[in-house]
């Protein structure tokens, strides 16, 4: 990795040191504050959150150094840059604690961006943790954690909850896929996005592409939330 050099008007480094290089702690300082600026302003989006269910994958892949965790939330298309970044997330994090941090973030930032590159929504940084999300997609969340829908009890009109319950019975019937069949967690994910989708009360135009996902050709799936 290239060392970073800042250079005044005449050549001579900043603050007068000749070779124009912050010290190592200066860098780490200066990158965290580049993270910091791209993870501000207040969003709903689920997979752009710390807790949401994108970096969580990316969290498990690294800590087990497996990236199916985390590649089913992009398109087979853009597996290459992915599998580079975590190749050099892996090799950095063995650095040193503050290099582990540091690299972890470059991950998730990556791994977010192509995620939303792949919906054709822009990136605008990961949220930190306790980010606004909205209550209907939390209650989802929990309605898959338990297996039955009584999370969402209250927050669906009647006439939507037969098409609810096909919906999640779809995510259920996916949910205990192989990790290492990126295909099947592909297709998880699709019928996780329409289940959230549909229990959120929004249906984007391209919902049925979700439904139908085909690895490399099919948009990368969304996460539950409204764009």
């Amino acid at each position: 990795m290239k060392k970073l050099k800042l250079r005044n008007s005449n050549g001579a480094g900043v603050n007068g040191n000749p070779r124009g290089l912050f010290s190592r702690s200066g860098r780490l300082a200066i990158l965290t504050a580049l993270l910091m600026l791209l993870s501000t302003g207040i969003t709903l989006a689920h997979c752009d959150t710390m807790e949401g269910p994108v970096i969580k994958d990316a969290k498990l892949a690294l800590d087990v150094n497996n990236i199916n965790y985390a590649l089913k939330w992009i398109r087979e298309t853009d597996e290459a840059e992915l599998r580079e970044a975590f190749a050099l997330t892996m090799k950095v994090r063995k650095l040193g604690p503050e290099a582990q941090t540091l690299a972890d973030r470059y991950f998730f930032d990556t791994l977010v961006r192509i995620h939303r590159n792949g919906e054709g929504v822009g990136f605008t940084g990961v949220k930190p943790a306790g980010t606004p999300v909205d209550e209907r997609i939390l209650s989802a969340d929990k309605a898959i954690e338990a297996g039955n829908l009584s999370p969402l009890a209250g927050k669906v009109p009647e006439e939507m909850k037969h098409e609810l319950h096909i919906r999640f019975d779809k995510v259920m019937s996916l949910k205990n896929f192989d990790v290492n069949n990126v295909r099947a967690g592909r297709e998880y994910v699709a019928a996780y996005v329409s289940f959230f989708k549909f229990a959120e009360g929004e249906e984007h135009e391209h919902a049925a592409e979700h439904s139908e996902t085909v690895a490399g050709a099919a948009p990368a799936p969304a996460c539950g939330h409204g764009h």
